[in-house]
């Protein structure tokens, strides 16, 4: 008789949605994204929990998300500010994300975010601390 083994499935990341760039200006940033790269713009839109404005550009199955601050006070502004412009995180798409991050709590890794909080595109997002994740900044990104 077969016995039937249960696997539990491992919670990985689907894949990269999308990289994150620090720019001081969507505008000036777009020509070359558009123009010399030539990556199809998706869309731009504000995402006011986060004090950023953000375009996303096609590349691929993945995308990159230019992120201008809309005030000194935004994550963006400091970032920037504190390192110059430029990469700024690697979203990972995930499903369950509060499962995820009430695993990964568990397990020592130090989150930014302990629930999830709105992103752009209607997703859902928490950022990873970057002093437990070898010193990237890891964003979760879960979209309905």
């Amino acid at each position: 008789m077969l016995e039937t083994v249960v696997v539990e499935q491992v919670k990985v990341p689907k894949k990269i949605d999308h990289i994150g760039i620090a720019v001081n200006s969507i505008d000036e940033a777009l020509p070359f994204y558009v123009d010399q790269l030539q990556l199809k713009l998706l869309g731009i839109e504000e995402v006011s929990t986060q004090k950023v404005r953000v375009a996303f550009l096609k590349i691929g199955e993945a995308k990159l998300e230019l992120l201008e601050p809309l005030s000194e006070e935004s994550p963006i502004a400091q970032f920037i500010n504190k390192r110059g412009a430029g990469i700024h995180h690697v979203a990972l798409a995930v499903d369950d994300i509060e499962d995820r991050l009430n695993e990964l709590k568990q397990n020592g890794v130090r989150l930014i975010n302990e629930k999830p909080v709105p992103g752009a595109a209607n997703a859902q997002v928490a950022f990873l601390h970057p002093k437990s994740a070898l010193g990237v900044l890891y964003e979760f990104c879960e979209k309905k």
